[in-house]
């Protein structure tokens, strides 16, 4: 027998009668074939929809990826930008640690403090699942190194601007004149820095100057500040020292005698004491030092407000050429 479909018409050849016979199909029948149909269907749609969905983009999917290409090409005009940025503050460090802190004569920031980094390992580790972590990461630490770098640049120039409004005072305190008389130079004995020791004739480290003067010449404050020693010191003798604040002091040894005492204010040209020969010393002279946050300078560079360059000129030669000093 041979089946066919007409129309929904279904009709069933007789081969007794020779005739096409109409065949009335159960609903159990009818329920198979739509079912068979829209399993076919339903599979075929599948099909299809996968098959688009990863050849094309859905509205959704393509405006992220949009939106993640935007946002990606933000985050490099970020770093670039940052970069400029970073390179602009690094000049600014390099004007602000060797022009005006020396100028000012502020302490130095180390290069540590300036441009340390940001503790633990695990700082963007949250990061990391996004897309594009590489560039997010590396723009994110740029971001927090400008951020410190300009905490610290900050305080920097808020101190600098603080030591300018002092200036007039800071001038007034820093020490500038010869501590003696000496226009002529003749009084420089011996300088700073490596000399013949006069007693046990070795080489030692000379820590101040030694100017030669007869017992009892004038010894003058070199800058503004208070009396914090005026007694007998190993070595030094009858020792005087000066604070001049803003991390300077003065040391004056081998004094006859004194003319002031510990808290005194004094002013620069004022006379502080008399020439001696006390302690270890091996004629009448002043030992003098300078000291700037607790290290000892050369004493030299401070006597601008008491000699012309070619005045400062012939005291440095007078003083390099005089290999003993006289304590």
């Amino acid at each position: 027998m041979e089946l066919f479909k007409r129309r929904k018409t279904y009709y069933l050849y007789n081969p007794n009668t020779l005739n096409y016979e109409r065949v009335y199909p159960s609903a159990k029948d009818r329920f198979i074939g739509v079912l068979r149909h829209l399993s076919i269907g339903i599979i075929i749609g599948v099909g299809i929809f996968y098959a688009l969905s990863k050849t094309f983009d859905s509205p959704v999917e393509s405006l992220l990826k949009k939106e993640n290409k935007l946002m990606q090409t933000q985050y490099e005009v970020l770093s670039l930008r940052l970069n400029n940025a970073l390179e602009v503050l690094s000049d600014i460090q390099q004007r602000d640690e060797n022009l005006y802190r020396t100028i000012f004569q502020a302490e130095s920031i180390p290069e540590s403090v300036r441009k340390s980094g940001f503790g633990g390992s695990n700082r963007y580790e949250h990061l990391m699942s996004l897309s594009n972590a590489e560039l997010v990461i590396s723009t994110t630490k740029k971001m927090d190194m400008l951020r410190k770098q300009l905490y610290v640049q900050s305080n920097s120039l808020d101190e600098l601007i603080s030591l300018g409004k002092s200036q007039e005072q800071r001038n007034k305190c820093i020490p500038a004149i010869q501590p003696i008389a000496n226009k002529d130079l003749k009084q420089t004995a011996s300088g700073y820095g490596m000399r013949i020791d006069p007693i046990y004739r070795t080489p030692r480290f000379h820590s101040g100057m030694d100017f030669s003067a007869k017992i009892g010449t004038d010894i003058y404050a070199t800058g503004d500040g208070i009396v914090t020693y005026a007694a007998w010191k190993q070595g030094y003798g009858n020792c005087l020292m000066i604070n001049h604040g803003y991390g300077f002091q003065t040391v004056y040894g081998h004094l006859q005698k004194f003319r002031v005492r510990v808290g005194t204010k004094v002013k620069r040209g004022e006379i502080i004491g008399e020439v001696g020969n006390t302690g270890k010393s091996t004629g009448p002279h002043l030992h003098y030092e300078v000291i700037v946050r607790g290290a000892h300078d050369n004493p030299s560079k401070y006597y601008y407000m008491d000699l012309t360059p070619e005045e400062y000129d012939r005291m440095i030669q007078i003083a390099e050429n005089h290999g003993q000093v006289m304590d």
